[in-house]
């Protein structure tokens, strides 16, 4: 693997970034164009204090794995508005976060291998990875990322994430909701969520939506997505709280997308089911603590959208465990920093926390 030196340094050759080839004269021009690009940007203070700003939530694509996916663009480009975004122009998305008022996005890959060969998903997580350790490598103060990982191989999966955090500098990885008919709960993960722990790997959830509901979420307003999404991550994270995952690894650093989806707005429930109908729940699962307590170790995005939202979560599963999140490029929150600014709930010291300080903190990012 290439040092950040090599990959700053080269003379000669070309720097794949997202969204093409870039040559080194011209991929160094622009790193070096950077600060003027920035002059005009607009940075955040809270009661005068500065924090930089790191965005969770930010996802790429990489045409290199396009020979894979037998060239065809629309396994990676979803018919919504700023799909094409996902392949990065530099100047286009450092344009986009100073307008956002970001300094840094902590860049991720919506798992779409996970129904495909296994051998063919292996090659496709390979060159993600190495594409997102060099692009993160040439813009360190701009991006960080996290790795793919061939999930329906978690043996490999393991391996990936070892050359991730080890050799490729990357902070964790992004996963769906489950794999397959697997839910991450099953023990076949379990050495994935070993290692991680291990490691310190982050692991992002990111939906995939519930296609099993697919008829019921014909018609108006993508119902698909609107709570399709959420509801994937609630599961997801209800099925490690209750199949007692979250107890067998207690460190696993998990950061739930879309604030966690339904399950902060209804955790209460959670603790009483057991309760009410014992007999539909696992009397072999003795949890160490009542299923909302599990919260309080999850981190979350704060793509909900009002202050209102922000409140809840934060009386939920406090101040602590939230951290910014736009899903850019796709347009749900265009101005998140000003989302977290309007908050009254949290006081400053909380909102430098979310603006970045705790997501620095978490992913052990330098600076």
């Amino acid at each position: 693997m290439p040092s950040r030196r090599q990959f700053l340094g080269a003379a000669s050759g070309v720097l794949f970034c997202s969204c093409g080839l870039l040559d080194a004269a011209d991929a160094q021009a622009q790193s070096q164009g950077q600060g003027q690009r920035r002059r005009g940007f607009e940075a955040v203070a809270v009661n005068g204090k500065s924090v930089k700003t790191i965005d969770v939530h930010a996802h790429c694509a990489f045409e290199a794995t396009l020979p894979l996916l037998n060239n065809d663009r629309s396994v990676l480009l979803n018919n919504v508005r700023g799909a094409e975004e996902v392949f990065i122009s530099l100047e286009q998305r450092f344009a986009a976060m100073d307008a956002q008022r970001v300094d840094m996005e902590v860049l991720s890959v919506n798992p779409f291998w996970y129904r495909r060969d296994r051998d063919n998903a292996a090659q496709i997580v390979k060159v993600q990875n190495e594409k997102m350790a060099e692009l993160c490598a040439a813009h360190p103060d701009r991006f960080a990322g996290f790795a793919s990982l061939t999930l329906q191989d978690p043996q490999l999966a393991v391996q990936e994430l070892t050359t991730a955090m080890q050799r490729q500098g990357l902070k964790g990885a992004a996963i769906g909701g489950n794999v397959g008919d697997w839910e991450f709960s099953d023990p076949r993960f379990h050495p994935v969520w070993q290692k991680a722990e291990e490691l310190g790997a982050v692991l992002f959830i990111h939906p995939q939506g519930v296609p099993q509901l697919a008829q019921r979420f014909r018609g108006n307003g993508w119902l698909a997505n609107a709570i399709g999404n959420p509801l994937d991550t609630t599961i997801a994270l209800s099925q490690l709280i209750f199949q007692g995952t979250l107890d067998r690894f207690p460190g696993l650093k998990i950061l739930a997308a879309h604030g966690g989806g339904f399950l902060p707005s209804y955790a209460d429930r959670s603790d009483h089911a057991c309760t009410v109908a014992p007999a539909n729940c696992d009397p072999n699962v003795q949890l160490k603590k009542k299923p909302t307590e599990y919260l309080r170790q999850i981190w979350f995005d704060s793509l909900i959208f009002t202050p209102s939202a922000i409140r809840h979560l934060q009386q939920q599963v406090g101040a602590s465990q939230i951290v910014l999140g736009s899903d850019y490029p796709y347009p749900w929150a265009l101005k998140p920093v000003d989302h977290i600014m309007a908050s009254d709930s949290l006081n400053d010291e909380q909102k430098l926390d979310v603006l970045g300080s705790t997501a620095a903190k978490v992913l052990r990012l330098e600076g």
